[in-house]
């Protein structure tokens, strides 16, 4: 419709300034015929200047309309939509209705451009808070893409290229680079256990590689507690099965050597010795039976039962608790709190027996050191806190140091071998992990990270 206006506009004045050079050609031929004809002559003058204006007229009627398309297609090039077309609109309605046009069609162009833009950022939103490591990168190993998840998971602040990752990670970047295998299991240099899979796509006809990496270790840990579990139950089922009715007979023979079997002279003490042995036997059964019975926590921790916890007042409360233990051993115990007063969704009591764990755990290493030193530190990063314990101990041997968190397996005399497995198993009920970084002679550092409380968690576990 607006073109066939347009037409028309332009059809009219075309035939006016035909009709208008005619009507001036007719009065000339009169002027030239007649020679002295006044009025023939003025209005020539007249029409001439007339044929002059409407051709002007014409011109800027036919040029407007190119530099009205013209900046059209400029704004839908460079997608500026917020201009106006409204200029002309006293040269008639069919600019009027050209313009409107044209306003529809970048209002709509408009609306586009901000729905694609609101859809951009609640993929990218999501995409950089999924817990899952997610990077985008062509053949040529730039990467177009990167979520928090997995600069962290990596150990970077920023990546814009695979070839940045042979510092840290040079297996990882050969594989990605090569892209031969599309899944594999990744293990670093710092325990770091990483699934990995990658995904070829093409985007604006190049290829591109889609590689989602899953830290695997929690959920390897967990199970490896699991299995620890279910065999510390079977072992203790079966030996106190065993050893309840060995103890039932021991008691009996007791009974039968102290009231039924009669004393004789001539049995050179040896009622004596079998009463000894038989109370020997007993004593070293109960005891075992004790000692398999206190593996019952291990293999039965309760739930916890989850509170906020300012995570400033758990660490101080037990500065104050473990403080004149430290002192009497002569031990330098401070604390640095850098996490304000964060929240987190724990219980207590639980978080209480782990750091508490830790602390005795670094006194007794310290038996032997001079200047003996236990430092707690406690910070926040990344929507986590950090809970560390450092001493100035001889630290622990390489060897093992990737035991200490089996159930039994301790370095010390006395010790169960269940305290660290039990701490590693309350920190994993919680959302969180629990590390250790040692060097023999330079000392040990344990680290406990969790998470902060959300809005989302004081509605799920039902605060007031």
């Amino acid at each position: 419709m607006l073109f066939k206006r347009f037409s028309l506009g332009l059809i009219w004045r075309i035939g006016l300034i035909m009709f208008l050079s005619a009507a001036m050609v007719y009065c000339l031929v009169q002027l030239y015929q007649q020679k002295d004809n006044t009025i023939y002559w003025l209005s020539s003058v007249l029409l001439f200047g007339v044929t002059v204006y409407r051709g002007g007229d014409l011109f800027h009627y036919a040029n407007s309309t190119n530099r009205k398309l013209s900046r059209f297609f400029d704004s839908i090039q460079y997608d500026d939509f917020s201009i106006k077309f409204s200029s002309d609109n006293t040269y008639g309605k069919s600019f009027q209705g050209l313009n409107q046009q044209f306003n529809k069609v970048l209002e709509s162009f408009r609306k586009i451009r901000a729905e694609n833009e609101a859809s951009l950022h609640l993929v990218n939103t999501i995409i950089q808070n999924v817990q899952t490591g997610l990077l985008l990168y062509d053949q040529y190993g730039r990467i177009e893409l990167s979520n928090s998840a997995a600069c962290k998971l990596l150990g970077f602040y920023r990546l814009k290229n695979i070839s940045e990752l042979k510092t840290n990670h040079h297996e990882l970047a050969e594989k990605l680079l090569a892209t031969s295998d599309k899944h594999f299991l990744y293990q670093g240099s710092n325990g770091l256990q990483v699934s990995v899979n990658i995904v070829a796509i093409r985007l604006g006809g190049q290829i591109k590689n889609l590689v989602s990496l899953q830290n695997i270790q929690p959920e390897l840990q967990q199970k490896e507690v699991e299995a620890w579990q279910n065999l510390t139950r079977v072992l203790r089922h079966e030996i106190m099965n065993s050893l309840t009715p060995i103890l039932s007979l021991i008691g009996t023979m007791k009974h039968i050597v102290d009231k039924e079997l009669p004393a004789s002279a001539n049995d050179n003490g040896a009622k004596d010795d079998l009463q000894e042995a038989l109370q020997t036997l007993e004593s070293r059964g109960i005891g075992m039976i004790n000692f398999v019975d206190g593996y019952r926590s291990f293999t039965s921790i309760p739930s916890p039962t989850f509170a906020e916890v300012d995570i400033e007042q758990l660490v101080q409360r037990m500065m104050n608790l473990l403080q004149p233990e430290m002192v009497a051993a002569n031990i330098a115990f401070s604390v640095e709190n850098d996490t304000g007063h964060h929240l987190i969704n724990a219980d207590a009591e639980q978080l209480s027996m782990v750091f508490i764990n830790l602390v005795k755990n670094a006194k007794e290493a310290l038996d032997h050191t001079r200047h003996a030193r236990i430092h707690i530190k406690s910070f926040a990063q990344n929507q986590l806190v950090l809970i560390e314990v450092t001493d100035n101990g001889p630290g622990i041997e390489p060897e093992a140091l990737e035991d200490i968190f089996i159930p039994f397996f301790t370095t010390k005399e006395n010790g169960s071998g269940i305290g660290l497995s039990l701490s590693r198993q309350i920190v994993q009920q919680h959302g969180g992990t629990i590390k250790v970084f040692s060097e023999a002679g330079k000392g040990c550092r344990f680290v406990v990270q969790l998470k902060m409380t959300t809005a989302n968690d004081k509605t799920a576990v039902g605060y007031a």
